[in-house]
């Protein structure tokens, strides 16, 4: 039995995330039956984590077995062809058996991007300000978040998570060009809605609605309750996984 890692991207606007859901369309679901119809017989794969609806990624991984080898190039190429147009795949790879797409990963990075000026070709990627930031604000408070380890505070309540336990590694604000950012993050491990809710809390610290003193009490206390709105799915893209 050999063990593929398959890399790929998509725009999830049209998908209710990457895991298969019982309601609705999932990036796994379109990977799975492809490598099914492909390979003629059913295929599970297994990704590197979860992305909520209307999230994209430059880049997702993931990994499957199979009985027989296979020609990774051709498969890449047949899977592009077959793929609707909204995934695409970097390529395919043969791994150890020992490598999962998933508990593998040492680190995953998010970028959330927006802009400050009405710009209808920014519109379906990045979350438009109706307000002036505090750029040097947030980044001073953002890099709080390195020094946290519990980040309850940031996760969607009644969730499954195990742990809300994360180490961030990089957590900062980066100018695109006078009227965009996007913030970027690092870390071993997400929670579900962390990121957007991270954004969301900094965004207030940008708006002086909180200080840095209520930010740090809001990430202490570890109640969703207290911190920011969840920001749009739209602006959020999984950047980067690393093995």
């Amino acid at each position: 039995m050999q063990r593929y890692f398959v890399y790929f991207a998509y725009d999830g606007t049209a998908y209710h995330g990457w895991q298969v859901q019982p309601n609705g369309n999932s990036v796994q679901v379109e990977l799975q039956n492809a490598l099914s119809v492909l390979l003629r017989q059913p295929v599970e794969v297994v990704g590197a984590g979860r992305t909520d609806a209307g999230v994209h990624a430059r880049m997702m991984a993931a990994h499957f077995d199979f009985d027989t080898p296979v020609d990774e190039v051709q498969l890449a190429y047949k899977l592009n062809r077959l793929l609707p147009k909204d995934i695409s795949v970097d390529r395919v790879v043969a791994v150890d058996s020992s490598m999962h797409a998933r508990f593998s990963a040492v680190s995953r990075t998010y970028h959330y991007y927006v802009h400050c000026r009405k710009n209808p070709f920014k519109r379906a990627y990045s979350y438009e300000l109706h307000y002036q930031l505090d750029f040097r604000a947030m980044n001073e408070v953002a890099q709080h978040l390195l020094q946290v380890e519990d980040f309850g505070a940031f996760c969607k309540s009644h969730n499954d998570s195990k742990t809300t336990l994360c180490r961030v590694t990089r957590a900062l604000w980066v100018q695109d060009d006078a009227d965009s950012w996007h913030f970027v993050i690092t870390a071993n491990r997400f929670l579900r809605n962390m990121v957007r809710a991270v954004v969301g809390t900094l965004i207030d610290v940008g708006r002086h609605r909180i200080s840095k003193e209520e930010f740090i009490k809001i990430v202490e206390r570890r109640n969703r309750t207290g911190a920011g709105e969840s920001m749009p799915a739209h602006a959020l893209f999984l950047e980067d996984i690393k093995y």
